[in-house]
């Protein structure tokens, strides 16, 4: 679907594009096949991190198929702005190709100016997620942004293992993290790397553990991640799975993914109540982990959920919604 837009006239709809300093006459193009909405998405995307593959994004896609809605801005037949977007039916709005599970995201234009106008022409209801502020700090004189959840990540330069980072904390959580990690090695953990068939145990131990409240009770999440899994294959990010087994047991599962020179903590399935100590016993191995690795930093994603705030650094994230 093709349509001319005057900047001047469509100011009238909307006080995002009223800012313009210039008059250009733009096509806009709906792109919704889906090998054109990928080649879209290659030449705009700036790949800065995980969130910005298409990859990563393509798994959300094959796990709950949601229509693409992407929305091209063309002038003198070049493409010059694209906001991938698909129409949540479950959340009933429309949010970012991928979900709004995608964070530290930009915007895609090859002239910044027509970001306020592109966000102008798009349709609600919108949720546009996880915004990263160097992309704010440019618009929020022309987008009211809002504050979203921050995400939290670990610098790694100068670490030599988890130790450098224990020594960063304060005197009474390192006790505390030291304690819960030999309490795992006294029972002799065997730590697997990448057996992706242990994505299973991971949804059942958090399944068990939120007594059925989580987003695993969905199987399209499921799905998605198995796709994660799948396209992690070194084309743009790489999965990695590091198990805990103690005894005949599995204690504790991660799915990371690894990309450029970020190691990102994407979900996790702890049996704290046979094995506590656990989930503190992973996060110091990946630490390690990602140090041999040569890797940084670590992404622990969005949400403290209580706990991330207490050890690593904040990262502040925004948002814009319309109705």
């Amino acid at each position: 679907m093709k349509k001319k837009i005057s900047l001047e006239e469509n100011t009238k709809a909307d006080n995002l594009s009223s800012s313009f300093p210039f008059h250009k006459e733009l096509k806009m193009e709906i792109v919704s096949d889906l090998d054109k909405c990928f080649s879209l998405f290659e030449e705009f995307s700036t790949k800065k991190n995980l969130f910005e593959t298409w990859e990563f994004r393509y798994a959300f896609y094959k796990g709950y198929n949601y229509k693409p809605h992407f929305i091209l801005l063309k002038e003198k037949n070049a493409n010059v702005a694209l906001l991938p977007l698909w129409y949540d039916a479950t959340k009933e709005k429309y949010t970012w190709f991928g979900s709004d599970w995608v964070e530290e995201v930009g915007f895609f234009a090859k002239d910044k100016d027509l970001i306020p106008f592109l966000v102008s022409i798009a349709p609600t209801p919108l949720l546009l997620n996880a915004i990263r502020k160097e992309e704010v700090d440019l618009l929020k004189d022309k987008i009211p942004f809002t504050d979203d959840d921050a995400k939290y990540v670990l610098n790694l330069k100068g670490f030599k293992n988890h130790e450098d980072f224990l020594m960063t904390l304060k005197k009474n959580r390192r006790h505390d993290l030291r304690k819960d990690r030999r309490k795992i090695e006294r029972r002799n953990p065997k730590v697997i790397i990448n057996r992706f068939s242990d994505l299973k145990t991971l949804i059942k131990i958090s399944e068990k553990r939120f007594k059925g409240d989580t987003d695993w009770e969905d199987q399209r999440r499921t799905e998605t991640f198995k796709h994660i899994i799948k396209l992690g294959d070194d084309k743009s990010y790489k999965a990695r799975m590091i198990t805990v087994k103690i005894g005949t047991r599995i204690a504790g599962v991660d799915i990371n993914a690894i990309y450029k020179d970020t190691y990102f903590t994407l979900k996790c399935g702890y049996d704290v109540e046979d094995f506590p100590g656990i989930g503190n016993f992973i996060n110091l191995f990946e630490i390690d982990d990602a140090i041999k690795m040569g890797l940084k930093k670590i992404d622990f994603l969005q949400n403290s959920y209580a706990w991330k705030n207490k050890f690593f650094e904040s990262v502040p994230l925004y948002k814009y919604e319309k109705d």
